[in-house]
């Protein structure tokens, strides 16, 4: 993009802050129950350690090495001194929140986390005898003097900062130490408490009152919390490792080594300790984050899930199993003949895809099974099936990515069990990351060899595919069942990359191909007949994927952009991008597949990839795209997914002109629809998109569409 443009690119980082503050706006809202408002406070506070760890981190090193070359209109020093100003202000805005609405709303309805001066006799008799049979003896207080320099300061681990005095010399500075909160206990310390009601104990607060016992003959001046965030992505050359799974455990030990980035102190921290801990850490006075609130608001996740507390919680959701699955024979192979199967999670059960791999795990005419693992859950039924199969007899291969970032560790684990089970384990080409989500299985039948396909916009993982939406679709097609074998070609041995009958692969042809659709829109948009795009991404941040998208925007291009994180696109300028619109929508589930559709004169085209348009997506990473041909689960795509996500009104947001974003405002006498909330009524419903299954939302929906008339229309 030429550098005059740059002003039509929103920073990356700045964006990404707007997506996590729309994130805490769930945590605000008082029509969300009380348990789900916690749980957004707590996402905000995971994910801001992550874009501590990974991209301020980032950012800190270009201005260290002294870069002053602006990057989507901002050079480093600038863009560093914005994100810690509006990290500040985010941060502060979280804690507010914590303390003035939800913490006490929480003891309102008997979920209490008690002070240490707040317990009962009775209470305090229990924190006594926890301390002193299971805290106590792991505590291990650590000196700071001219023998015991500052220890080594976990990453997101959680200290105690303790200043003490020798009562013997009245004057001069104090004593300082460090004793770590052990991790490996609970944080959260049940305590025996009023009926019906749940009390708890912070662990640290069950150590700071005690502290003293560590310090014999020593005077407890002050004891505080703190936490150190250090630089935690990972940096080898992958050319240069003779063993690539080695040199990524090596890279996990140095990733608690990495520099210190942040470092969040309790409120009321000793000024002394805290100034002593900045200089040692080497941190700015901007890095501190005084927090009037319990540190790491993360490890609040298990209050949100306790039982008891049904109405403080969205109602359950059970996904049921995609109608062509649940009503066909036990024979999945046999229903995927059929036709393509589309599932949508998590309104269609993850189930089936489970089910899917441990069929081919049993069945004796499959022959090989291959598939990718970018992020599988802990206890993963398909690693089962998969080194089931493989101790059956069957070929199996898995490329596992290990730089899968903050799942490393588990991937290794995962690679290491498939190994010993006789799988062929590959870890991905260098330089690239394997992103894609595919399973190929190979299947000798009368007719000869056939190829069962599933291929995704997720991860393979049980656990996510119940919060996060994604497509997935079955499909035993010969041409895409060539392209997957041609693709597993690729990952696992050596290959060239060809032609493709049906996928587009990142980095070769993705963004090509993307670029391609979207300049074939503008070329065939009239102001009689405007061309139309729709997007639905994580993110959009690709410079030539935006250039195309202004391009079809001054062609007179429709343009919607539904993009759940950071959107670099400015929306809505005179000239550059007028008929291009940018929502977002950030409710009870993780907004994460991504759906591709062009209207292309009226032969509409709808695709699903593994792909945001992001440049590492894009230039950097093995991705899919894939068309959906199928009639039925097109327009299933087009006119349920598609067009509620675009209807929404309650949980979505629009991006402005000026780069702010806002809450979607809804229009006099227009119903509310919430796109997540209808989608389960679909489901539930297990009966085609129809006005009696429907609420108030949806009717107005498609009472909307239905007034477009009967003719074949572009999505939106």
């Amino acid at each position: 993009m030429p550098r005059q443009d740059r002003d039509l690119l929103i920073n990356r980082e700045l964006g990404w802050l707007e997506f996590n503050h729309r994130v805490m706006e769930e945590a605000a809202l008082e029509d969300n129950p009380l348990l789900e408002r916690l749980k957004f406070l707590a996402i905000v506070s995971s994910n801001l350690d992550e874009f501590f760890m990974v991209r301020v981190a980032v950012v800190q090193q270009q201005v260290s090495a002294g870069v002053t070359e602006k990057g989507e209109g901002i050079a480093p020093p600038e863009l560093l001194e914005k994100l810690r100003e509006r990290c500040h202000e985010m941060i502060d805005e979280q804690y507010r929140l914590y303390r003035e609405e939800l913490e006490p709303r929480l003891r309102a309805e008997g979920i209490r986390l008690r002070g240490p001066d707040e317990l009962s006799d009775q209470q305090r008799a229990a924190v006594n005898r926890h301390f002193a049979g299971e805290v106590f003896p792991v505590l291990s207080p650590l000196a700071i003097d001219p023998g015991h320099p500052v220890p080594r300061i976990r990453n997101l681990g959680l200290n105690l900062l303790v200043t003490l005095q020798q009562p013997w010399m009245a004057a001069g500075p104090p004593l300082m130490a460090v004793v770590e909160v052990p991790g490996v206990l609970k944080r959260l310390v049940p305590l025996p408490g009023e009926t019906g009601g749940r009390d708890y104990i912070l662990l640290e607060d069950v150590i700071r009152p005690r502290v003293g016992m560590l310090f014999p003959g020593f005077r407890v001046q002050s004891c505080a919390a703190f936490r150190v965030t250090r630089n935690s992505d990972l940096n080898f050359d992958e050319e240069e490792a003779d063993d690539l799974l080695a040199a990524i455990e090596k890279e996990l030990r140095e990733r608690e080594r990495g520099n210190p980035v942040r470092m969040e102190v309790q409120a009321g921290c000793d000024p002394f300790g805290l100034e002593f801990l900045r200089r040692e850490l080497g941190l700015s006075p901007a890095d501190i984050y005084t927090l009037d609130g319990p540190l790491n608001l993360t490890d609040f996740f298990p209050l949100t899930g306790l039982d008891g507390f049904a109405h403080l919680r969205d109602r359950p959701f059970v996904p049921p199993v995609v109608p062509a699955l649940r009503e066909s024979s036990k024979d999945i192979f046999e229903t995927i003949r059929r036709g393509d199967i589309l599932l949508h999670h998590p309104y269609d059960s993850f189930s089936s895809v489970v089910e899917f791999v441990d069929c081919a795990a049993d069945d004796p005419d499959v022959l090989a099974i291959k598939q990718t693992l970018y992020r599988t859950s802990g206890d993963s039924p398909i690693i089962r099936a998969l080194s089931r199969a493989a101790e059956n007899g069957k070929q199996v291969s898995v490329l596992v990515e290990l730089k899968a970032r903050f799942d490393e560790g588990n991937n290794i684990t995962w690679a290491r069990l498939l190994e010993e089970s006789g799988a062929h384990v590959v870890y991905g080409l260098i330089g690239l990351k394997t992103h894609c989500k595919v399973i190929c299985v190979v299947r000798r039948e009368r007719d000869g060899i056939r190829r069962y396909c599933h291929l995704g916009t997720g991860n393979y993982n049980p656990a996510t595919a119940r919060l996060y939406t994604d497509i997935g679709m079955f499909t035993c097609r010969p041409d895409l069942g060539e392209d997957v074998t041609h693709l597993f070609n690729i990952l696992t041995g050596y290959s060239e990359y060809g032609e493709w009958q049906k996928l587009s692969v990142a980095p070769r042809h993705l963004k090509a191909k993307l670029i391609e659709l979207i300049d074939r829109e503008a070329a065939r948009s009239t102001p009689q007949r405007p061309g139309r795009i729709v997007a639905k991404v994580n993110a959009v941040i690709e410079p030539k994927v935006i250039e195309a998208l202004y391009r079809a925007s001054q062609a007179g291009v429709s343009i919607d952009l539904i993009s759940r994180g950071i959107c670099g696109l400015v929306p809505g300028v005179p000239g550059v991008s007028e008929t291009i619109r940018v929502r977002s929508i950030v409710g009870r589930f993780l907004e994460h597949s991504r759906i591709y559709y062009f209207h292309n004169g009226g032969d509409e085209e709808v695709y699903l990839a593994s792909a945001d348009l992001m440049d590492r997506n894009l230039n950097r990473r093995i991705e899919t795209m894939f068309p959906v041909e199928d009639e039925a689960l097109k327009q299933r795509l087009i006119g349920e997914i598609v067009r509620l996500n675009l209807a929404d009104n309650v949980k979505a947001w629009e991006l402005h002109s000026d780069t702010t974003w806002t809450r979607v405002q809804r229009r006099d006498g227009e119903p509310p629809v919430n796109c997540q909330e209808q989608l389960i009524q679909l489901a539930l419903s297990q009966a085609p998109l129809g006005e009696a299954k429907l609420g108030a939302g949806a009717r107005f929906l498609m009472q909307r569409m239905a007034h477009e008339g009967g003719r074949k229309r572009g999505a939106g």
